[in-house]
């Protein structure tokens, strides 16, 4: 607590208890796991007692921290803000929400990464398998003595019983597994850091410690769904057959998602191919209006939505807009727009959750990533000539508000601009531009790099810009 809290007084976090400055610095000791553990017996309430005994209180606010107590109630605010991100990380990382009943009960997921051998189907999924798919592991939860076996080749990772052990550790990032009193895997479970965590490779690639709000790009969602024994969840929902499912979710790739498949179910794009987008990052998402490429919803209304209908957990979720039968026809043939599990283990645990991810800082690029001169001259045609700074706002680099732009407005088709209510694309912050570059930019990847992405807008918006001002620009743009 002590560290933590010189680093909140150093930041001047005193003086400024819930703005950006008081998350970013506070998660800077807490997602990375350096703070110590609040003590549950302390006083964290939200408002000390000691606030409104004067009446000036209630007229002069200049007069607050004048007196003794005053500065009691800031540090009372302050450990507050560290209990909550601490339980949102925790839930972030770890909670399933029961979502296991599905990932395990109905798609039988848990039988294919066992495999035959180990009471499961099929030859299941060794560790080698399942870095391939893009899975992590997290390497703070191995014991020293299996890191060394580890370092001298003493582990099969080709083994299904391997990829148990791991499990058995809480070591594989995003994954969880439900063990009967045997040993025997008898369900899986999914996290938040499935998607949005990797590691950062200290040990080996795909092992090493977490980096909590990257995009994980070498994650293959579909193909890892479409190693489960029973997909009639989702063939039920689709109409289509099992072998066109599969063929669906084979063909999303590493790095993307298709949040609108089961609510809209539409498999492909119009040219025919796949219709997933890349997973987003999650950093300095605070006064970022609308989440998601083609801004569904804020920030408190979508992440209720991942849980409940993407993650499948056991909760309360309502939006009424997907009782559209029009835009929406399976989310509203199967109530989707109003779901209720007794009891609710979502709604508890959403407010620490969403203060955590929105405490998450983009990481400051490395040392040689970018040249800074040129950064400095890319950053005056950010807002300058380029006119970047129309949808990306500094300091927030996105577009404040109910932000959503028209596809034509941005030179782009509008298919996943449809599948929103609000048939438009979010400009999406441009923090962390480091964790992007994997998978491609824009929704669904369609530019290669930044260079692709700076010559599309220069000759949608006649730009005019030279050789060298491109090049400044995209320096600037990797600073970020």
């Amino acid at each position: 607590m002590k560290e933590v809290r010189t680093v909140a007084r150093r930041s001047g976090l005193l003086a400024a208890t819930f703005g950006v400055t008081t998350l970013a610095a506070v998660s800077l000791a807490v997602a990375c796991g350096d703070a110590l553990e609040v003590d549950d017996e302390e006083d964290v309430g939200l408002v000390g007692e000691a606030y409104g005994k004067h009446p000036e209180h209630r007229h002069d606010d200049d007069c607050y921290g004048k007196h003794p107590e005053h500065r009691h109630d800031d540090d009372s605010v302050v450990r507050a803000l560290e209990k909550k991100i601490r339980e949102g990380r925790h839930t972030f990382r770890y909670e399933t929400f029961g979502d296991e009943a599905f990932w395990g009960g109905k798609l039988g997921l848990h039988k294919a990464i066992a495999g035959e051998a180990n009471g499961g189907i099929g030859p299941g999924i060794g560790p080698a398998t399942a870095l391939a798919l893009g899975l992590k592991v997290d390497v703070e939860a191995l014991p020293q003595s299996l890191q060394k076996q580890l370092r001298r080749g003493r582990v099969d990772l080709e083994d299904p019983a391997t990829t148990l052990a791991l499990l058995k550790l809480n070591a594989v990032v995003g994954v969880t597994g439900f063990f009967d009193g045997s040993g025997t895997l008898e369900s899986i479970g999914i996290q938040c850091a499935l998607c949005h965590s990797v590691v950062d490779d200290s040990f080996a690639p795909g092992i090493g410690r977490r980096l909590d709000g990257w995009p994980n790009r070498d994650l293959n969602v579909g193909a890892i769904v479409a190693a489960a024994p029973d997909l009639s969840p989702f063939t039920d929902l689709l109409g289509l057959p099992d072998d066109a499912v599969r063929n669906v979710l084979n063909g999303w790739g590493p790095g993307k998602f298709d949040a609108f498949l089961h609510l809209d179910g539409k498999a492909t794009r119009p040219d025919g191919g796949p219709a997933a987008v890349l997973i987003p990052p999650l950093f300095n998402l605070q006064g970022v209006g609308l989440m998601t490429w083609n801004g569904f919803s804020g920030m408190s209304a979508w992440v209720p939505l991942v849980i409940n209908l993407e993650m499948w957990g056991q909760g309360v979720f309502s939006d009424r807009r997907l009782a559209d039968e029009t835009q929406f026809p399976i989310a509203a043939a199967n109530g989707f727009s109003r779901v209720r599990h007794d009891p609710d283990r979502v709604t508890p645990k959403l407010a620490a959750l969403l203060t955590y991810v929105e405490s998450l800082e983009a990481p400051p690029p490395p040392r040689g990533f970018y040249d800074k001169v040129a950064a400095k001259r890319g950053e005056a045609l950010f807002t300058g000539k380029a006119r970047c700074s129309n949808c990306h706002v500094p300091p927030l680099y996105s577009l404040p508000g109910h932000a959503s732009v028209p596809a034509q407005a941005i030179g782009i088709d509008s298919f996943q601009a449809d599948r929103s209510p609000n048939r438009g694309y979010r400009p999406p912050p441009l923090r962390g531009m480091l964790t992007r570059v994997k998978g491609g930019f824009f929704h669904d990847g369609r530019f290669a790099t930044l260079e692709d992405v700076v010559d599309h807008f220069d000759q949608h918006f006649t730009l005019e810009l030279t050789r060298r001002e491109r090049a400044d620009l995209i320096e600037f743009l990797k600073s970020l």
